[in-house]
């Protein structure tokens, strides 16, 4: 068994470095942000497609598209690190319940948060009419899938009753995911490297917690602290007296280097877009490093998701007509191409 093991780890990890050649990065993706129109990127991404109509089509098929990959990926692999790759893809179905959560929290009709739901390869959308007509937060995380997403959004049970909002229930189901993660991360082999993208995804969580939870909903660290994962850094975030204190507490954790230009320009999205240029800086490393281990195929999962993210952001700012220099500063990384 260990044997196939190998041989499959081996087989995955080389199928993956052909794919990565395939990917919207560098130049290949400045040229689809100079392109005029969506159906135009449509016929660039997928020549063969049908039924794809606008940007939102577009971002449905790309997510199921990698949702889908990430199963197959996972199919190659048996214990731990078969566990972590089809954890991987939980990241859609978390996804899925913030957006209940928020008509939960919102007071929406199904109707109207039913067009953000996302169905998967193998499931439908999640019918969000008993989700919206909960009635209270214990009916509610009762109908969130039993296991450590349920655990999660019971979590924010004490911030939720203080302070009813969706922030409090997508805090607790991003926390259960990525308490999990961790665990199955610790497990497998190559942990060093498969922990080092793992991290930067909770860092990258604490820090927009604080930044969002402190600074724009006015809560007490003493709110936040439940959702706490890795416990010193988050404590280091937590007693930040600003923003900009913040930053520089999140350097080296969920950030590489302060924001450019000075303490004004510290910001919620600037922390974010920072967040996301090491999310994209470790994956690459990893990548290159671990090169036929788990680690490799693990980065490739990350490297995917900012392919998705950058996707995204060039389908949106050509519908909405922002203009290619305003698309390309958008794009994941923000610090320059890589070489």
């Amino acid at each position: 068994m260990a044997l196939a093991t190998t041989t499959d780890l081996d087989f995955l990890a080389a199928n993956i470095h052909g794919r990565r050649s395939h990917m919207a990065e560098g130049d290949r993706l400045d040229a689809f942000a100079r392109l005029r129109t969506v159906p135009d990127l449509v016929r660039v991404l997928m020549p063969a497609a049908t039924g794809i109509a606008t940007s939102a089509d577009l971002q449905r098929r790309l997510v199921r598209d990698l949702a889908t990959e990430l199963g197959a990926l996972a199919s190659y692999l048996g214990g731990p690190a078969g566990a972590l790759l089809r954890w991987l893809r939980t990241r859609f179905e978390v996804e899925n319940l913030k957006v209940l959560a928020r008509g939960f929290a919102g007071g929406l009709a199904g109707d109207a948060v039913r067009p953000h739901l996302i169905a998967l390869p193998d499931a439908p959308a999640p019918d969000p009419e008993p989700f919206v007509r909960a009635g209270d937060f214990e009916t509610f995380v009762s109908l969130v899938p039993e296991g450590p997403l349920r655990d999660g959004a019971a979590r924010s049970a004490d911030l939720y009753a203080s302070h009813p909002r969706s922030f409090a229930l997508e805090a607790g189901l991003d926390c259960g995911y990525l308490a999990e993660l961790l665990d199955r991360a610790a497990r497998v082999p190559d942990r060093e490297y498969v922990l080092a993208v793992a991290r930067q995804e909770v860092q990258t969580f604490q820090m927009m917690l604080v930044a969002r939870g402190r600074f724009t909903w006015g809560l007490e660290a003493d709110d936040l602290a439940p959702f706490g994962l890795l416990r010193g850094p988050f404590e280091r975030m937590l007693a930040a007296r600003d923003l900009a204190d913040l930053a520089r507490a999140a350097v080296g954790q969920a950030i590489d280097r302060l924001p450019a230009g000075g303490e004004e320009k510290v910001d919620a999205p600037t922390l974010e877009a920072l967040a996301w240029d090491r999310y994209w800086r470790l994956a690459n490393w990893t990548f290159r490093r671990s090169h036929m281990g788990l680690g490799a195929v693990v980065a490739y999962t990350a490297l995917r998701r900012v392919e998705l993210a950058n996707l995204i952001r060039v389908s949106e700012g050509i519908r909405l007509g922002v203009g290619t220099d305003r698309i390309r500063r958008l794009l994941i990384p923000q610090s320059g191409r890589e070489a």
